[in-house]
C-alpha cells in the first residue's frame, strides 16, 4: 500500500528501489529536467523577472485558452461494432485517452473520463466537451495503459469503472500501488520499467523512456515512475507517448523496439517554463523523426485548459509545419474512429476552425456527474 508519504511498500517497492533512475526518494530523469525538483520548486528556481513573466501571463488568461463553441463530439459506437478492415484503427476520445483496435487486441491509454483534471470535482480545468461513450459502452478491453499518474492521465473513478469489467492494467513503477490502494485487484496491475515487456493476446507491450515527472499532491513529488508505451502486433506497432519533452531516447526506441504505423505524441499544455517536460507542436514533430516516421495522431490537446496557449494552437502548429517536413497526419474529430492508412488518403479537414467560428455556448452536457464516469 501506499503510506501518507506515497511510498509503495513490499515488493512494488522492492522493484522501486532496484531501479537506477530512483535515487532513494523520488524518481529522476536520465537528463534532468528542470521539474525533477518539482514544477513548483522549479518555477522559483527560474530567475525572479522569468517568474514573473509567467506568473502575470498565467493570470491574465493567455490568448483564447478557452473554445468559444462547442467541440464537436461523434458517437464511435457503429464503428466499434465491425472490426477495422486494415487491422489497425483509433479512436481518440479526448486529451490523452485513445481506445487502439490492433491486430484484434484492444487497448486503452490513459483514461479520463472526469469533469475536471483535478483532486476536486468543484475546482480545475473542466471539460471542455463530454466522452463520446461511456465506460460501460466501451467495447471489451485487453489492457489499459497508464503512463503516469497526474490527475489529467490516471482518473481514479474510471480506473474503479474499469476494474469492474475485468481489464487489466499496465503501468509505471510505483503507481501500481496507488491502484491497489484504490481497490484494484493486485493480480490485475502489472508495473513495467523501462525497456520491460508484457505479452497480451499475441501483443507485445513494451515501458520505454519518457521525460516527465509525477505526483498527486505535494507530499508526493516524483514517488512513482512516469513512461511512454510502444504496442506491436504481428502487423502493426503504435508508440504512445504519454507526457514527455524531447528527449534524444526516443531514438533509442526506434532502434530497440523498431519502426511504428502510428505514432500518438503529446502537443498540448506547453511553454518555455516547462519545456523540458511537455513536447509541443514543434517538439512532437522533431520526436516523430527521432522514432522514424509513421501516421502521426497529435493528442493531450482540445479537452482541458492546461497552459496559456490559444486552445486550437498546438492543431494549427502541426498543420502548418508538418506537410512542409513530409510528417503525415491524422487529426480526427473526438470521439472518430480512424483506421490511419485510410484517414492518409485525404487531407486533413481543420474541424476545430469552425468551433471558435460558431461562437455558441458549451453544451449542457459539459456538466458530468461528479464521478466522471458517464457522460
Amino acid at each position: 500500500m501506499l503510506t501518507p508519504q506515497g511510498r509503495a511498500r513490499g515488493l512494488r517497492r522492492e522493484r522501486v528501489l532496484a531501479c537506477p533512475r530512483f535515487d532513494g526518494a523520488a524518481f529522476r530523469n536520465i537528463v534532468a529536467a528542470q521539474t525533477d525538483a518539482g514544477a513548483i520548486e522549479a518555477l522559483a528556481q527560474r530567475p525572479r523577472a522569468a517568474r514573473g513573466d509567467v506568473l502575470r501571463e498565467y493570470l491574465s488568461g493567455g490568448v483564447r485558452r478557452t473554445p468559444r463553441g462547442a467541440i464537436p463530439v461523434l458517437r464511435p459506437h457503429a464503428a466499434w461494432a465491425e472490426a477495422p478492415a486494415t487491422g489497425l484503427r483509433a479512436t481518440w476520445l479526448g486529451h490523452s485517452t485513445v481506445l487502439l483496435e490492433l491486430d484484434g487486441v484492444r487497448v486503452l491509454t490513459d483514461p479520463v473520463w472526469a469533469g475536471r483534471a483535478s483532486p476536486v470535482s468543484f475546482a480545475g480545468p473542466k471539460r471542455f466537451h463530454a466522452a463520446p461513450a461511456s465506460i460501460a459502452e466501451l467495447p471489451p478491453l485487453d489492457a489499459v495503459l497508464l503512463s503516469h499518474d497526474h490527475y489529467d492521465h490516471l482518473d481514479r473513478e474510471a480506473v474503479l469503472a474499469l476494474a469492474r469489467t475485468g481489464t487489466s492494467f499496465f503501468t509505471s513503477l510505483g503507481v501500481g500501488e496507488r491502484l491497489e490502494a484504490w481497490g484494484v485487484p493486485h493480480d490485475r496491475v502489472v508495473e513495467l520499467d523501462w525497456w520491460e515487456s508484457v505479452e497480451v493476446r499475441g501483443v507485445r507491450i513494451t515501458a520505454a523512456p519518457s521525460r516527465h515527472f509525477s505526483g498527486r499532491s505535494l507530499l508526493d513529488r516524483n514517488r512513482t515512475a512516469w513512461s511512454s508505451f510502444h504496442v506491436r502486433g504481428p502487423r502493426h506497432a503504435v508508440f504512445f507517448s504519454g507526457d514527455t519533452g524531447l528527449t534524444a531516447e526516443y531514438a533509442d526506441i526506434r532502434s530497440r523496439l523498431g519502426p511504428v504505423d502510428l505514432v500518438m505524441l503529446e502537443v498540448g499544455a506547453f511553454h518555455p517554463a516547462w519545456g523540458d517536460i511537455h513536447l509541443g507542436p514543434d517538439n512532437a514533430l522533431e520526436a516523430h523523426a527521432l522514432l522514424g516516421g509513421g501516421a502521426l495522431l497529435p493528442v493531450h490537446w482540445g479537452t482541458f485548459k492546461l497552459a496559456l496557449h490559444a486552445w486550437d494552437e498546438p492543431a494549427e502548429t502541426l498543420l502548418a509545419r508538418a506537410p512542409g517536413l513530409g510528417v503525415p497526419l491524422v487529426m480526427p474529430r473526438v470521439g472518430e474512429a480512424v483506421e490511419p492508412a485510410h484517414a492518409l488518403e485525404a487531407p486533413v479537414a481543420p474541424w476545430w476552425r469552425a468551433v471558435d467560428e460558431a461562437r455558441g455556448t458549451l453544451p449542457a452536457d459539459l456538466a458530468l456527474e461528479p464521478d466522471g464516469v458517464e457522460p
